[in-house]
């Protein structure tokens, strides 16, 4: 079976981070107190601005549900009802069903700190709804895993830099940033899930200052020598 990667690791990649890093510094993502919450907020953000995640999730909190083994118990309706805001909420409180029921099986977060990775991404990616960038971002965020999360910002920022043409599969850019940032982090996984937590957060905060839709160029980081 013939590789997915096609595109070659190139250092620029580094050079962007390290242009991103110096300007805005770090993002301390996910926005999260747990790591149930992450999970909650990777299924909730989809097709929606995070302000409506944060109302859905502090319904949830004032509901005191914020507890795997009682999400779980919930009628499908309760749920449905509390992450109104988050719209979509019939199929979303399917998919959040189905990734916590997913987790309880597994054991719990605990229980998966000795389950390889690709295990993990592997049951993610079977649960109902759940595409490739939901589940690197539960891998990434709420279990630490060095996992890159590829979203449409990330896209963007590197199409108009010119580094991919924009259209590649989400697997082989994946996999294209992790072995392209591999030589600098020194198969360091702490360091690599720290740099890849921060990448992304600093390609979401580009894209919302300077890489817009509608770009707007001058005062760019990426401008800088």
């Amino acid at each position: 079976m013939p590789s997915v990667r096609k595109l070659k690791p190139v250092p620029e990649l580094w050079t962007i981070f390290q242009k991103l890093f110096r300007a805005y510094g770090p993002q301390h993502w996910w926005p999260a107190e747990s790591p149930l919450e992450v999970v909650i907020g990777a299924v909730l953000t989809q097709n929606t601005a995070w302000q409506n995640v944060e109302r859905a999730m502090a319904n949830l909190k004032h509901a005191r549900l914020l507890n795997l083994d009682l999400l779980c118990r919930t009628p499908a309706g309760r749920i449905v009802e509390l992450i109104r805001p988050a719209g979509y909420y019939n199929i979303k409180a399917r998919r959040l069903l189905s990734v916590l029921n997913w987790l309880k099986e597994q054991g719990g977060f605990a229980k998966l700190r000795a389950t390889p990775t690709s295990r993990l991404r592997a049951g993610l990616l079977d649960c109902y709804g759940v595409g490739p960038e939901t589940a690197d971002s539960i891998l990434l965020y709420a279990l630490n895993r060095p996992v890159f999360v590829l979203d449409a910002y990330t896209r963007r920022i590197l199409t108009r830099y010119g580094l991919i043409q924009g259209d590649e599969p989400y697997e082989e850019l994946r996999l294209w940033i992790e072995e392209s940032l591999a030589p600098f982090l020194k198969k360091d996984p702490r360091a690599t899930v720290r740099v890849f937590n921060e990448f992304h957060a600093l390609f979401v905060r580009l894209a919302k200052t300077h890489c817009r839709s509608l770009p707007r160029c001058p005062g760019c980081p990426l401008n800088s020598r």
